[in-house]
């Protein structure tokens, strides 16, 4: 089995949470003492492969540059990328190595910095479209002072239901292809745990004369972990999230959770707009991708029902 993990933003920072030190690396242990069990079960010549949201971390980073920028230069939103990338890929790294040690797993565990390549001309760069949420959740009344205070910011309403359900936005690019993809393959087939693509990857764009450049964007982490899964040669997609049944009609009447779904099913459910851009959306599409490209099985379901969604016992079991 080759198995990748999409990590959701609840595995490193709980909505309610400030976003401490402290508290993210107790989630990011919670997190990783269940991959440990995971790997903790795999056969020699099975591979884990990990890629991680990084949406509240690279928000509350703009927040922090915006109250600084007066003594310090603001970063580009590539550089945001790449600083929360190395931030949550250290958290990662070093509570999945320590968790392995007690299961008496000597697998090496290695996260990467990586770019992402994306098209310069991708709708979610102009007008409104900006789907990708970042930063902490907000009230209406929150969202509309945020908005008053920055003008050129995109707020919208990125869940249906709760009374914090605003976040700003960001263009969220298409991601086209891993730029390290040989780096990763060599690394997965020689038995490392990479993490890579955090944050859904550094979004660049490719100039005239062949030269990777930086853009102002967060590229949604399911859909470049898809791009990340054809590189490595995945047969299982895990999406792990807050929620452990995909539902149709969520927070309205006629709520249905969804167990197992047929890639038909699941194409037929996204066209007719059951899932929003900001939220599940991008799952479901990363998960039919996967499939339309040549995956296994593609699985949604919350965090400490990882384990039983792969043993088939729970979760949006997605298949052909």
């Amino acid at each position: 089995m080759r198995l990748l993990v999409a990590l959701g933003g609840n595995a490193i920072k709980q909505a309610h949470e400030k976003g401490s030190s402290e508290e993210q690396f107790r989630n990011c242990k919670i997190t990783t003492e269940l991959l440990a069990q995971v790997v903790a079960r795999m056969k020699k010549d099975d591979r884990l492969i990990i890629t991680h949201g990084n949406g509240p971390q690279a928000g509350n980073l703009m927040v922090q540059q915006e109250a600084g920028k007066a003594q310090v230069p603001a970063q580009t939103m590539d550089i945001v990328g790449a600083m929360t990338q190395g931030q949550i890929g250290y958290m990662l790294q070093q509570t999945l190595l320590d968790y392995l040690r007690t299961h008496g797993v000597s697998t090496p565990v290695l996260a990467i910095i990586n770019q992402v390549l994306v098209k310069e001309d991708d709708p979610e760069f102009f007008g409104e479209v900006a789907s990708k949420p970042v930063g902490n959740f907000m009230t209406e009344e929150e969202a509309r002072q945020l908005k008053a205070e920055h003008p050129e910011y995109i707020v919208k309403k990125v869940k249906p239901t709760g009374e914090r359900a605003w976040r700003r936005t960001v263009a969220s690019p298409d991601p086209i292809a891993n730029c390290e993809d040989e780096a990763i393959r060599r690394m997965v087939d020689a038995g490392i745990i990479v993490i890579a693509s955090g944050g859904g990857g550094i979004p660049v764009v490719r100039n005239e004369d062949g030269a990777l450049r930086g853009v102002e964007a967060v590229i949604d982490k399911d859909l470049a972990g898809e791009r990340l899964a054809e590189v490595v040669k995945a047969d299982t997609l895990l999406i792990l999230t807050d929620v452990e049944l995909v539902r149709l009609n969520y927070g309205k009447p006629g709520e249905e959770k969804l167990g197992e779904l047929s890639l038909a099913d699941a194409k037929k459910y996204l066209a007719e707009g059951h899932f929003l851009a900001g939220s599940m959306g991008p799952k479901v599409k990363a998960c039919v991708r996967f499939l339309e490209w040549g995956g296994k099985r593609a699985i949604i379901t919350s965090l400490d029902k990882a384990v039983e969604a792969l043993d088939g016992k729970t979760g949006t079991r997605i298949s052909k």
